[in-house]
């Protein structure tokens, strides 16, 4: 049976046209976003969602054994649609403890590849030393993504749900009770554009004082979610894209954009005051 989820009335923003102040016509398209659990006919969608997440290195995982082990868990997470429950995910949420599942090749191989990833950033030591202990602790996962054109306030539901689940699990003794959260994300920094190196135009002038670039996030969220932190930082993929790839993303702008992974890990104490933040932010 397909659950669909209750969710409060979303405010997805936006103005109304103003038909005596406008010259121009404006198209209003509303769209009513339904919350369901994972379920199988959701596979496709979600590995696609994934190997967004990723990225670069998506090619690193077994994405179909990650996407069948989000399946397997169908009372955690959610996924986000606006056809019904038939249709492909727009979005989606959800956690793995990487304890409980240590011993699965995609979970090794992503738990490998964190210890890596977290041991190249100073700022991720504190998530480095748990990722290194034997065994490793009751880590909670949390892998999320959506289509880059969906409104960031149908995240706070999907975490309010999700804190919901691991509740109710914890109460059926199912192994969900978390040490700390562990959030794997996107951001960017802008970069001097290759097209206009070549073009001979005048380069920008660069920051004194060999400042740090400046970070943007693909998760308006992550802003938030960081705030309630043991650490965060970035790090560098280790697939490289070539340097026209930067260019590719510059749409409207003058830089190009270089994309990293980014982690955020939280203690579980402070996961609850996370998400009330994130609903306040985001309302």
């Amino acid at each position: 049976m397909v659950k669909r989820k209750e969710v409060e009335d979303v405010t997805m923003g936006g103005t109304k046209p103003d038909d005596e102040s406008s010259d121009e016509d404006m198209d209003m398209v509303n769209v009513d976003f339904e919350w369901f659990d994972p379920q199988p006919i959701d596979f496709h969608g979600l590995k696609n969602l994934l190997r967004q997440l990723f990225d670069n290195d998506a090619q690193i995982f077994d994405m179909s054994a990650l996407a069948d082990l989000i399946l397997s868990q169908p009372t955690l997470g959610s996924t986000v649609k606006v056809d019904g429950h038939e249709s492909d995910p727009y979005a989606f949420l959800s956690i793995v403890n990487l304890q409980e599942h240590k011993d699965k090749p995609v979970i090794k191989d992503l738990i490998e590849y964190l210890k890596t990833k977290t041991s190249s950033n100073e700022s991720l030591s504190a998530a480095a030393q748990l990722l290194t202990q034997t065994p490793i602790p009751p880590i909670g996962l949390i892998l999320t993504e959506r289509l880059i054109n969906m409104p960031s306030e149908i995240v706070p539901p999907m975490y309010n749900m999700l804190q919901e689940e691991i509740a109710w699990a914890i109460e059926d003794k199912e192994p969900y009770t978390f040490s700390h959260y562990l959030v794997i994300s996107k951001n960017y920094e802008e970069i001097e554009s290759k097209l206009d190196q070549e073009e001979s135009r005048p380069q920008k002038k660069k920051k004194k004082g060999g400042d740090k670039a400046e970070r943007f996030f693909f998760h308006p969220e992550d802003e938030v979610v960081e705030r309630h932190a043991v650490c965060t930082g970035s790090y560098e993929y280790t697939h490289k894209s070539d340097d026209g790839h930067s260019d590719s993303k510059r749409a409207f702008q003058e830089l190009g954009i270089r994309t990293k992974g980014s982690l955020i890990l939280i203690e579980a104490a402070k996961f609850e005051p996370m998400v009330k933040a994130l609903t306040e932010y985001m309302s």
